[in-house]
């Protein structure tokens, strides 16, 4: 069992930055995929990022360039650092944990549950 919360969301000028972390709980952090995914309203839940439990970081097209990942294993906690934010990033963020293919919500097993992020135009 792993429980997630996640924090560091806010309101943000557009170009501005935000960084949001996700702290862990429980068993073997090291072992998961670590994934971050946002919803905006009216929409479906779409990935954003993700970091390997071997390595590796993933991004969607949409945020590539401007997102980054990282992790601490030793601290248990993940981070999304947004950069150049654009409004459409307003969404709420929320990060899982999982041990399948990255890009699908449904191949995470915990949910945080989510921080907003609110970019002005």
């Amino acid at each position: 069992q792993v429980q997630l919360v996640e924090s560091g969301g806010g309101l943000v000028q557009a170009g501005g930055s935000l960084r949001l972390s996700c702290a862990a709980s429980g068993h073997r952090f090291s072992s998961y995929n670590m994934g971050w995914f946002r919803q905006a309203p009216g929409k479906e839940r779409e990935f954003v990022g993700a970091f390997r439990s071997s390595g590796g970081t993933y991004y969607a097209d949409s945020v590539k360039g401007r997102f980054t990942i990282s992790r601490d294993n030793a601290k248990n906690t993940v981070h999304l650092q947004m950069n150049s934010l654009k409004p459409e990033d307003t969404a709420v963020y929320f990060c899982a944990a999982g041990k399948r293919l990255l890009l699908a919500p449904d191949n995470y097993d915990y949910w945080g549950q989510g921080t907003q992020v609110t970019v002005s135009s």
